[in-house]
């Protein structure tokens, strides 16, 4: 007797339907699955897309994205050869080791998909660990993330019909936009291009069900396709809710204006909010359900002197590899020499026309280099009232000591300082000692605790950083009294809960980090969101300057 398919083969064959109805709005799909019968079935399901599907190559050239001068063409033939670009293509575009993929490849697919064209990308994400994916820039635009490593013949359910054609989308109305804005808040979704995805989700399966209307049953399968595989924690469930609320909230719509009686009565009601977040929970599997509730966690990379990379440009020279001639790739001469050489005299033989050397594209040999790249250090300084009072003076010290020992490395350094409601890049990364303790010295103290602003500032700066190539560490001083949320009014559960959600964020982004609790107290809540982030923590009445920067020094150097 035959087995039923997987609950996530099922969702992978939903979501090319999806893609199908609206490949310009989904953009595509993100397929984690190593080489198996899980991904050889999936590809044989993408074969019944109504056009063809054309394969990327996680390092390809603009010219090969975009069209331009076949150089490999030109050597075999001795004439200028032109290559038409997959820009062109009208289809699916298959990215195959999607995790290798170079941030310049994925910034010009990213702006591709923005224009809107009919090419879905498809990124198979291959990476051995948790640690590897796709680049955020292209994963952030692919509306579902799906997982079928391991996936056995026995989950597979192969697809017999044709996937359909692109089709019309049924318009969604106010209330259900703002239902898919409350689930992606319930699980703590920042992005609203991913709000947006959901609602082209919820769309597409009306389209696919041959509705006129977007549903409620829609919404849940939007959210469960769309906003679960990037939610950072899961809803809270209050059990507790008083009577009158539950009260106001049913008789909420029994009065509507005349205006909106003949669509209401086209349109069911929308389920309350806890019962839809409970319907999209119980689609999920509980694989997903406990990877949301554990969170992902991480290990810390490198070495002392930033993480090793092969580049093209500069660095220590590694040995050559063969390849391809475009963009920033440049040719080994000797290398190419020496594989040709030995072929000469039979090239020669077939083309007795030819003076000269025999270059076939098999001897190109392409140049490599090993880099360190540079290390940032950003401190996020509490400059508010309650650390001014304490011990502003002692993490000044703590960050002199650490700037000098920044400095006898050659790392940058960066200064983000949090005060009153808002958060204030005082340094820009630099190596300049000087501008950074005269920043230092004139930084000042006083107000409220905007602590998650402070911390998505040096988040932000820490991934500019690493899209320029640096290994940025974040080094946080605060009390831990949070009292701002990142809406800039007081209240202090609710800014705890900002700091929890940036701090997740940032051990998400890999990003190495250390916590310095300067109060007079070690605070609980600010231990809590350093294992939050994945961040040493470190209490600075235990630990003087001296032990900090050794501490300091200590992370940085792995």
């Amino acid at each position: 007797m035959d087995s039923a398919p997987h609950p996530a083969w099922t969702r992978a064959m939903l979501a090319l339907h999806l893609v199908a109805i609206d490949p310009a709005g989904l953009g595509g799909i993100v397929l984690r699955a190593r080489s198996g019968p899980a991904r050889d079935a999936f590809l044989a399901a993408l074969g019944r897309y109504p056009r063809p599907a054309a394969k990327l190559h996680p390092d390809m050239t603009d010219d090969a994205l975009f069209g331009g001068l076949d150089l490999n063409g030109t050597l075999s033939t001795g004439r200028l050869v032109q290559q038409a670009g997959l820009h062109s293509h009208d289809g699916p575009l298959l990215l195959p080791m999607a995790e290798r993929t170079r941030l310049q490849l994925a910034a010009r697919l990213a702006a591709m998909m923005d224009k809107g064209r009919n090419h879905p990308v498809i990124a198979l994400d291959e990476a051995a660990s948790e640690d590897e994916g796709v680049p955020a820039a292209l994963a952030e635009r692919l509306a579902f993330h799906l997982d079928l490593d391991g996936m056995t013949l026995a989950n597979i359910a192969p697809l017999d019909a044709d996937l359909p054609a692109p089709a019309p989308l049924p318009r969604i109305g106010e209330a259900q936009i703002e239902q898919i804005a409350l689930l992606a808040e319930a699980f703590g979704v920042r992005s609203p291009r991913a709000a947006c995805l959901a609602m082209r989700a919820a769309a597409a399966h009306a389209a696919l069900q041959g509705r006129p209307d977007v549903i409620d049953a829609d919404i849940e399968i939007a959210a469960a396709l769309v906003l679960a595989p990037r939610a950072t924690r899961l809803p809270d469930r209050e059990e507790d809710e008083e009577p009158e609320e539950q009260e106001e909230q049913q008789q909420r719509p029994e009065a509507p204006d005349d205006a909106d009686t003949e669509q209401d009565a086209r349109q069911s009601d929308p389920i309350p909010d806890d019962m839809l977040i409970e319907a999209v929970l119980a689609l999920l599997p509980e694989d997903m359900l406990a990877r949301i509730a554990g969170g992902r966690q991480r290990t810390a990379s490198g070495e002392g002197s930033g993480d090793a990379r092969t580049g093209n440009r500069r660095g220590r020279p590694v040995p050559p590899r063969k390849g391809r001639l475009g963009g920033a790739a440049r040719l080994d001469l000797i290398a190419t020499l020496r594989a040709a050489a030995p072929w000469q005299k039979a090239r020669a033989v077939q083309r007795p026309d030819h003076a000269g050397l025999h270059i076939r594209p098999a001897d190109i040999h392409l140049r490599r280099y090993e880099q360190k790249s540079d290390r940032l250090l950003i401190f996020v300084v509490d400059a508010s009232g309650s650390a001014a009072m304490t011990r502003l003076a002692e993490a000044k010290g703590a960050v002199e000591l650490m700037l000098a020992a920044a400095y006898a490395r050659r790392d940058h350094v960066a200064l983000v300082a949090f005060r009153a409601d808002s958060a204030e890049v005082l340094l820009t990364p630099t190596r300049s000692l000087v501008r950074t303790k005269r920043q230092l010295a004139a930084l000042p103290g006083g107000g409220a605790t905007p602590l998650a602003t402070g911390l998505r500032a040096a988040l932000d700066m820490a991934r500019s950083a690493r899209q320029r190539g640096m290994t940025p560490t974040l080094a946080v001083l605060t009390d831990g009294r949070a009292n701002i949320t990142l809406e800039g009014v007081p209240d202090r559960a609710r800014a705890a809960e900002d700091a929890t959600d940036i701090g997740r964020a940032i051990a998400a982004s890999g990003t190495e980090a250390l916590v310095v609790d300067m109060g007079n107290r070690p605070e609980p809540a600010l231990k809590s969101l350093a294992a939050t982030m994945n961040a040493h923590y470190f209490v600075l009445p235990r630990a003087d300057a001296r032990r900090i920067s050794d501490a300091v020094a200590s992370v940085m150097d792995g």
